[in-house]
């Protein structure tokens, strides 16, 4: 399943740049392709070290990573939510993803205007957060209207269980918080809140867009965007938009890994991004490995072998008979199906398997 992660921000606070990095990663690494669906969506490759050592020791014929769409959405600006600029357009692009990518500006440079007059990401931050939560109200608001008749008239108990839930959910936002933010088991989230498709409810990785002089340490602003978002489920990393420019265009690996290492990183911040969007959504991989071809497929955290087996066909999930599963630490000391087999480092697992990241998995089914 390819998630979707949608690049939002203020305009001038380079999520386009970013964008357009990630549309040159295919000149990071030959694994790494980019492609275009629309002018504002390109689906990457999520970076996976464990692919690159499969393909020595299986040597297939072909490799097929796991991807992520990112979509670049339109500027925000005040008043969104009732349909101000691209308002209704952002808005229902956000819809359709699965997670937040929030570009926040923490850098200075007289030459870049920023829309406000001045540097402020936590106000930035704000204006999105308050234009999201807008419209999340608005939904609220008119499923309550409906719920509410319903539950007085039928005094069912767990309606009106529902319309209390509705109404607390309501408070926090309008309390100026995330709906990520609000505490409610899974089973009420299912059968009160899932249909509402709150935009504040999505999980978020907040990158603060820095100078080169920051992208390891950070800076005052940085400082003042960890400050604001400690109580919220999210993810934080510090990006220079301008480096991931630099890097995107280079041709040589050395060269790429000398820049990196005189800046201080390990990877580049593109590699950072993939991985902690899909980390984010709690995604497993899982692997299956032949000669003709080692694949990865993502799942999501929590499935059972049969539903790890119907990410391939659907047909593998009906008929399922047993998994057979080898630890990719083990497949890679032994070097070779055969070798985990007669090691004994083969287990054949039933219907109650958890897949766990990174399993190199075969299906037995029967339709």
């Amino acid at each position: 399943m390819a998630l979707q992660a949608g690049i939002v921000g203020l305009p001038n606070v380079g999520k386009s740049t970013l964008f357009n990095a990630l549309s040159n990663a295919k000149a990071q690494a030959a694994n790494f392709p980019f492609c275009t669906i629309e002018p504002n969506v390109g689906v990457i490759t999520v970076p996976d070290e464990r692919l690159i050592e499969l393909e020595k020791l299986v040597k297939p014929n072909k490799v097929v990573p796991t991807t992520v769409e990112i979509v670049d959405i339109a500027g925000l600006v005040k008043g969104a939510s009732k349909g101000e600029g691209l308002g209704n357009q952002f808005l229902g692009n956000i819809k359709a993803t699965d997670a937040i990518i929030h570009v926040l500006r923490c850098f200075d440079d007289d030459n870049v205007i920023h829309v406000d007059g001045n540097v402020n990401p936590v106000r930035d931050k704000e204006i999105i957060d308050t234009e999201l939560q807008l419209k999340d109200l608005d939904s609220i608001d008119r499923k309550l209207a409906k719920s509410e008749k319903l539950a007085r008239t039928s005094g069912d108990k767990e309606a009106l269980h529902g319309l209390d839930l509705l109404q607390q959910l309501k408070a926090h936002l309008e309390q100026g918080k995330n709906a990520r933010g609000f505490e409610v088991s899974a089973i009420d989230k299912a059968k009160h809140i899932d249909d509402l498709f709150l935009l504040t409810i999505k999980p978020v990785i907040y990158v603060c867009n820095v100078d080169d002089k920051s992208v390891v340490k950070g800076n005052k602003h940085t400082a003042a965007v960890i400050e604001a978002v400690k109580d919220e489920k999210a993810e934080l990393l510090f990006v220079s938009a301008e480096i991931e420019s630099e890097i995107a265009v280079m041709e040589s690996y050395d060269d790429r890994q000398m820049f990196l290492e005189d800046m201080g990183l390990t990877e580049s911040g593109v590699v950072r991004l993939i991985k902690s969007t899909y980390h984010l959504l709690n995604l497993y991989t899982y692997f299956t490995a032949g000669v003709q071809e080692v694949r990865a497929w993502t799942i999501t955290k929590g499935m059972f072998a049969p539903q790890a087996a119907g990410v391939i066909h659907t047909d593998f999930e009906k008929g399922f008979i047993r998994a057979e599963v080898i630890k990719y630490a083990d497949f890679v000391k032994l070097g070779s199906e055969a070798a985990c087999r007669e090691a004994g480092k083969l287990a054949v697992q039933g219907k109650d398997y958890l897949v766990e990241d990174g399993d190199i998995m075969h299906f037995r089914f029967n339709v």
